[in-house]
């Protein structure tokens, strides 16, 4: 399960652009009870999501020319500059180089080599964010990839354990050298290729029916109830009722 110990690797932030950060904020207040936190001009439109005062993710306007609006989730690193280059090493690209982020910390946005986005977060004054695993928060994280084995590239960048789990499809994913309570995340074969953060709530049906619906709602034996949903602008983001939040 995701924690707040945010070894390297860890998934420790996510954040959504959006061409309409305001309306966006709405939607996410419906849907999952957050409430948006504006940084100020300083921070270019930039602002976290909070529930009951503590930050599960963040939002901002979209600034890469052509970008769709999409969640991007983001992984600790201890040298996102050592991360940049493995990731260039291993194939993929490096959209934005790494670069502070006022003394909050500093960042690089990279796509893998079969188009998946993602971030690494190098911690400065803010390690990430302030809960996961609980309702309204990120409690886990997809890879959707059209190769089988696109989960090695993160092996070797991210120094994530990948491995299989007997009976359930699929490659899963840990911190390196961390035990089985640890896993965060799973590979998907799919046509496309993307990053999908599943939030926990009490009631997917609800969130289902103030949504775009991609994924009716299910249940999956031994993990909980499912949805795949679409913002008003197309971001993809599932939720889930945990068996064991």
């Amino acid at each position: 399960m995701l924690t707040l110990d945010f070894v390297p690797g860890a998934p420790n932030w996510i954040d959504l652009g959006s061409p309409d950060v305001v309306a966006a904020a709405e939607f996410y207040g419906r849907v999952l009870g957050w409430e948006h936190v504006p940084l100020g001009p300083e921070a270019g439109g930039y602002g976290f999501f909070q529930r009951e005062g503590r930050t599960v993710a963040a939002v901002g306007p979209l600034s890469e020319p052509g970008a769709a609006s999409a969640w991007t989730v983001y992984f600790a690193t201890p040298d996102a500059e050592s991360t940049a280059r493995r990731v260039t090493e291993a194939g993929g690209t490096v959209r934005l180089e790494p670069f502070d982020v006022f003394t909050s910390g500093r960042m690089a946005q990279l796509t893998d080599p079969h188009g998946a986005e993602f971030a690494v977060w190098q911690a400065g004054n803010l390690l990430g964010v302030d809960e996961v695993s609980s309702v309204g928060a990120l409690t886990w994280i997809e890879l959707h990839s059209p190769v089988a084995d696109a989960s090695s590239f993160y092996g070797s960048v991210l120094s994530w354990d990948v491995v299989t789990i007997e009976g359930a499809p699929g490659r899963f994913f840990r911190p390196a050298g961390t035990g089985a309570g640890r896993f965060f995340g799973a590979a998907v074969e799919d046509s496309s290729a993307y990053w999908l953060p599943y939030f926990e709530v009490a009631d997917p049906d609800h969130a289902a029916g103030a949504s775009e619906v991609l994924v009716e709602p299910y249940d999956l034996d031994g993990v909980g109830r499912i949805a795949v949903l679409a913002d008003p602008f197309g971001a993809r983001f599932g939720v889930m009722r945990s068996v064991t939040p």
